[in-house]
């Protein structure tokens, strides 16, 4: 989803003869019901000539112009190619020079896409007009080949009738074969935590009910519905899960929590917390997305005023007491506790932590996975500390 259209460049383009001022707000207010940039919008619809308006916004805003198509998309740091951004945005991030990252934009009036990626990736941020074909273009063959480097793409109508017909008699049957040939469930639900990464998404939540079985992303703390494959499959998605996460798969009356580990590569992998919940129509799992690699652990990057800063780290120095961090899904608890916890972290001090579950892993931290059903509880564990 992409952000919402900007007025900035509405506005000049009304005080020039390319757009008189009724047309201006008109497309600006169209650009905004369909949740279309402003720029996408005029471009799409043959109102203005993307060439023109580059040259426009280069001689109003004085914001140089690169010609995208000439640019080598294999020398963009992929670190910097955070999707959800781009998507957001509708920009792209090409190279950095110093603690500088240049953005290509369309728009150059669309600040808000240089202060989320400055705040991402805690550098400087300075924006390169390209015209709005090109970034299109540009954008999507960007995403497609990230996508067959990951070999996923989003969901689609084909897949779900496809595991249809592989799995067509499985209707809730108390007796799921796990030893069955589930190759297309597999493929699926690994499509599905994919995309989920790719998203930015902070959970999943597979969902049965009597009728209807729906798959949702809990993206920026707000659940969206991705997909809604055959309610017949209800079970076979539980017991995949379960053996992943290294669950009872016979045990479909109570909760239960377990972990899953997903290798992207070589050099990444994802943590995953998983609960599951029996509920009337099945057991309902949910995700939860632990990327400790995404979380950089610096102060400065938690996004306090100096205010905020000074009673943190006031708070930390003190010989004893409770640090209580509350907010919803996605808002950084956990990130502000363990950048807490590693400016505690020196050779002079020791630091045990109980948890469940472990989320980050911290170099010089005794972290206490809690484990109640061996007997290791919080109270257990710190006794043990003390």
């Amino acid at each position: 989803m992409t952000s919402s259209p900007n007025s900035g460049l509405a506005t000049s383009l009304a005080a020039s003869s390319l757009l008189s001022e009724p047309d201006s707000q008109r497309y600006l207010s169209q650009a905004k019901a369909q949740r279309k940039p402003f720029v996408t919008f005029l471009i799409e619809n043959d109102i203005l000539d993307s060439k023109a308006l580059a040259d426009f916004c280069e001689l109003e805003y004085g914001v140089p112009l690169l010609d995208l198509a000439a640019f080598d998309l294999g020398e963009i740091p992929q670190k910097y190619l955070n999707q959800k951004l781009i998507e957001k945005h509708h920009v792209l991030p090409i190279y950095t020079q110093g603690h500088t990252l240049y953005i290509a934009m369309s728009d150059p009036t669309n600040v808000s896409a240089l202060e989320d990626f400055g705040f991402s990736f805690g550098l400087h941020t300075e924006a390169l007009l390209v015209e709005e074909i090109k970034l299109t273009t540009a954008i999507a063959k960007l995403m497609e080949s990230e996508q067959d480097v990951l070999g996923v793409a989003h969901i689609d109508e084909t897949e779900i009738s496809e595991l249809e017909v592989s799995n067509e008699d499985s209707r809730l049957d108390e007796g799921v074969n796990t030893t069955d040939d589930d190759a297309p469930i597999v493929k699926y639900i690994h499509k599905i935590m994919i995309d989920a990464i790719k998203r930015g998404a902070s959970d999943l939540h597979f969902e049965p009910y009597e009728t209807k079985y729906r798959i949702r992303f809990r993206i920026d703390g707000i659940l969206h519905e991705v997909a809604t494959p055959p309610v017949n499959l209800a079970n076979r998605f539980a017991a995949r899960l379960k053996v992943m996460a290294k669950l009872d798969i016979a045990e479909r009356r109570l909760p239960q929590d377990g972990r899953i580990k997903l290798k992207l590569s070589r050099s990444k992998s994802m943590d995953m917390r998983v609960n599951t919940l029996p509920t009337m129509w099945g057991e309902k799992i949910v995700i939860r997305l632990l990327d400790s690699s995404a979380a950089r652990l610096n102060l400065d990057q938690l996004g306090f005023d100096d205010r905020q800063k000074a009673q943190y780290l006031n708070a930390l120095s003190k010989p004893q007491g409770m640090i209580l961090v509350t907010g919803p899904t996605g808002s950084g608890k956990t990130v502000s506790l363990y950048t807490g916890l590693n400016i505690l972290n020196t050779h002079e001090v020791n630091i045990s932590t109980a948890e469940d579950p472990v989320e980050i892993n911290l170099s010089g931290v005794n972290q206490v996975q809690i484990n109640p059903k061996a007997g290791l509880t919080f109270a257990s564990a710190l006794r043990s500390f003390l």
